[in-house]
């Protein structure tokens, strides 16, 4: 059994921090994201993954050697500078799906833990289904794709990003598909297609579309709040796999994930929620809460941090605070006695000597 991975999207509501990294490497609990779903994909039989990328992706995730969980890895490269789009995508491997009828399709920025298996056996119930998406309700559904459905969950309408109040339903489009081989007919081969505007509406029409309901965990990582968000619910579930050791003069405040060779000086408060990268350097009395602090970071003394991100390889100065939705791009310095307030974005490698005080995108 195969699953397409579409992988080949900018990011671009994550910036600063996707300037270095696509999305499908973003470290979620100090792993990768593609590394996730390849241990889920690998526990539900999966054994073939198809990564639709763009040329930069695939050269990044070649780069992080991120282990394959058993599975055999293919590439299925957009041409340059011609994005396909996710139908377009989809199209273009077509040439490695082979014999099989039925193959997966996922979103490369979500987290989920449904049961693939389960999945593909309801798809095998419907006897016309020739696509079966799974449905998340949400609290507000016009940053989706929406469904409306019958009694047997057949989906009767499909609409992409509809305004709140004129939603028909809550149940949105989670970006896991199962997709017979017949779905090849209805996307035009070379061209940009998205499958949820073009191809889905076609086949609710032709009611060859249904829907599968899933109400365990499921967030996508789209904007930053996802991205913390989905730290902090793993965060839970990992609580007593996470970080046992004691360590001398430090208020650890669970649950906290600290990963390889990690320092941390004194009369420091970390947590509760926060998450340390591999050989990041933590200073004398740092607070640290609901922050992410990626790979290779320095965290001079006496600095403040609440619900931010800092990337790769930033210097944090003394006597630094920042505040909470900062985004710290990779290899940012900031220097001593700076304060960021809530909502400031710094852009990869930028120097930061002053204070800023208002919400603002430093580019």
């Amino acid at each position: 059994m195969k699953a397409v991975l579409l992988a080949g999207g900018f990011g671009t509501r994550l910036r600063p921090l996707s300037c270095g990294r696509p999305k499908i490497l973003f470290p979620i609990v100090n792993k990768p994201l593609l590394q996730w779903t390849f241990e889920r994909l690998a526990e539900n039989n999966i054994d073939e993954a198809i990564l639709a990328v763009n040329y930069q992706t695939e050269i990044a995730i070649k780069q992080q050697r991120i282990p394959k969980c058993g599975l055999k890895v293919i590439y299925s490269r957009d041409p340059p500078r011609k994005p396909l789009g996710t139908g377009g995508a989809i199209k273009k491997t077509e040439k490695y799906i082979d014999n099989d009828h039925l193959f997966l399709a996922l979103n490369g920025d979500i987290f989920a833990d449904v049961n693939y298996s389960e999945l593909l056996e309801e798809h095998k119930k419907r006897k016309h289904a020739l696509a079966t998406i799974v449905l998340r309700r949400v609290a507000d559904p016009s940053r989706y794709g929406v469904a409306e459905l019958t009694a047997e969950n057949k989906i009767v309408r499909f609409i992409e990003k509809p305004p709140k109040e004129k939603a028909p339903t809550n149940l949105i489009n989670a970006g896991v598909y199962v997709l017979s081989k017949e779905i090849f007919e209805f996307i035009p081969k070379g061209q940009k297609i998205s499958i949820e505007y073009q191809v889905f509406p076609k086949l609710a029409k032709e009611g060859k579309l249904y829907g599968y309901i899933h109400d365990g965990l499921w967030t996508d990582i789209g904007k930053p709040e996802d991205y913390l968000e989905i730290n902090n619910i793993l965060l839970d579930v990992l609580d007593n796999k996470q970080d046992s050791k004691k360590r001398k003069n430090v208020e650890i405040s669970k649950p906290v994930a600290f990963d390889r060779n990690v320092s941390i000086g004194k009369n420091c408060i970390l947590g509760p929620y926060t998450v340390l990268g591999k050989n990041v350097v933590v200073g004398d009395r740092v607070h640290a809460k609901n922050t992410v602090i990626l790979r290779g970071s320095v965290i001079s003394d006496c600095v403040c941090i609440e619900g931010a991100i800092i990337g790769e390889g930033v210097y944090v100065g003394m006597n630094v605070k920042i505040g909470k939705n900062c985004i710290i791009g990779d290899h940012v310095k900031i220097k001593d006695n700076v304060t960021l307030a809530e909502g400031v974005s710094v852009c990869p490698a930028k120097e930061i000597s002053e204070s800023v005080s208002t919400s603002k995108f430093i580019a």
